[in-house]
């Protein structure tokens, strides 16, 4: 009796794990002949690990390298638990940023969805998507220019950089994200760095930035548990001061001295309460991870190009000759910083701060001769044609002069991504950047310790925060 028992385990046993490895090959015959080349590697987990093996980001790292030898610049993979076609090809890539809710959706895994909130701008499809998009740009075109913002971003930077004057090394990241937090939460929040629910909300986002990039298990005490609770506690904080503006406000509706983001959209009728915190932190999520890295990324290229830094340095010293001492930067000044731009979108295009978003085909999608089917994952991946020497000259090369004639608003490059869903918010992080090297390049020389390389895990980070030892001008 007791070898049948264990010989109808073995059974079930043998039966789950062929439905397991069936389930994992059979789309691979879905459509044989007519899905690109690829393989799909182990059951279940595919090939995800090798897939976000840590590489520097100013490479497309060994997995994208290998597969595009072997199967072409579009291949089938399985990825986070999905079948799954890789672009490594422009024309494919802009194709599914065009025709986003056509074609294709946005479909991130499951667990960021726990993180982010239902109603975020970063998961959010169709109708919601679109409505919180308008916001956005409508709020970013009004802010973009306006002296209060342009002023808190360089008050914000000659504050950081004050702080260096006694220092002979820092580690640069944990500066680009003071820098970075600070002016975010004072455009979106008008909180200032001394108040306390300022140092509050810094320390539940950093938890939250973690667990965004965590292994996503939801067991009390992972960084991921900890992601939802910050989340929650952050949530819980924007409701108050809604409720604390509500109160100051009485019976002035919107017209408010504040200029901030929060105050604004207080007067946006076409969004609910959740959408309203949501919104704004989504709006610190973009306005700090972009432009901390992009900073990070242009103060490590130029250290390795001082013909660009030199020019860089001429430009805005141009700038600030014409300018009383101690006369703060206005729209028009960045309007001239025509190589300060130029530099910036190398480093975009050379760092990749966004390696590839997840798309979901909603329907057979054919493109050439091949189809992606209904239900798979799509991965454009910007970074590999961002390093494709096919279609940018020595593509390994940091070179800000190539911008001085490519297009940048082509297929070829696109660091914000594409499409409705391109980064509203990417202009604001370029003035942030732009005034920051104002004031950096004028006041400091700086090197990068010996083994400091941005690396893509896939989210982008500094080996060892980006040390750099630094010098005063005036020395």
């Amino acid at each position: 009796m007791a070898g049948w028992f264990w010989f109808i385990m073995l059974f079930g046993l043998v039966g789950v794990l062929f439905g397991i490895i069936l389930n994992h090959f059979l789309p691979l015959f879905s459509k044989q002949g007519l899905v690109p080349q690829g393989s799909f590697g182990w059951p279940i987990l595919g090939e995800t690990l090798s897939f976000l093996k840590p590489h520097p980001s100013n490479s497309i790292g060994s997995f994208l390298q290998e597969h595009c030898s072997r199967y072409g610049k579009v291949f089938t993979s399985h990825l986070f638990f999905s079948p799954t076609v890789v672009s490594c090809d422009q024309e494919l890539n802009y194709f599914v940023l065009q025709n986003e809710d056509k074609l294709f959706q946005c479909s991130y895994p499951k667990p960021i969805h726990g993180i982010l909130g239902k109603v975020s701008m970063l998961v959010a499809v169709n109708d919601t998507h679109k409505k919180l998009r308008n916001v956005a740009l409508s709020l970013v075109n009004a802010t973009k220019s306006k002296p209060e913002f342009l002023n808190d971003a360089e008050r914000i930077a000659i504050q950081v950089l004050n702080s260096w004057q006694k220092k002979e090394q820092v580690i640069f990241c944990d500066e680009a994200r003071k820098f970075a937090f600070n002016v975010i939460v004072k455009q979106v929040l008008g909180l200032t760095p001394d108040e306390p629910r300022t140092t509050q909300i810094l320390q539940d986002f950093l938890t939250f930035m973690r667990g965004l990039i965590s292994f996503p298990l939801y067991i009390p005490g992972t960084p991921y548990a900890r992601a939802v609770q910050a989340r929650r506690r952050i949530s819980s904080t924007i409701e108050t001061i809604i409720e604390e503006r509500r109160r100051n406000a009485g019976a002035e509706n919107c017209s408010s001295k504040r200029s901030d983001f929060l105050e604004i959209l207080l007067c946006v009728d076409t969004l609910s309460e959740d959408e309203k915190v949501s919104f704004v932190l989504d709006s610190l999520l973009g306005g700090y991870e972009t432009t901390f890295l992009l900073t990070s990324m242009v103060v490590y290229f130029l250290a390795q190009s001082k013909v660009a830094l030199k020019q860089l340095k001429l430009e805005h010293q141009g700038i600030r000759k014409v300018k009383d001492k101690d006369e703060y930067l206005n729209w028009e000044d960045y309007k001239k910083m025509v190589f300060t731009q130029h530099v910036i979108n190398e480093a975009l295009r050379s760092g990749n701060i966004v390696k590839f978003v997840h798309r979901k085909a909603l329907k057979d999608v054919k493109f050439k001769d091949y189809v992606i089917p209904a239900g798979w994952k799509v991965l454009p991946i910007f970074s590999a044609v961002h390093l494709d020497p096919s279609i940018h000259a020595n593509a390994f090369q940091f070179n800000p002069w190539r911008w001085l004639d490519e297009d940048q608003t082509c297929k070829k490059f696109t660091p914000f991504g594409g499409g409705s869903r391109c980064c509203p918010g990417s202009e604001l992080g370029k003035v942030e950047v732009a005034f920051f090297l104002h004031h950096l390049i004028q006041n400091y020389r700086w090197s990068v310790e010996d083994g400091e390389e941005p690396m893509a895990y896939p989210y982008v980070e500094f080996r060892r925060g980006l040390t750099l030892n630094i010098s005063n001008c005036s020395r």
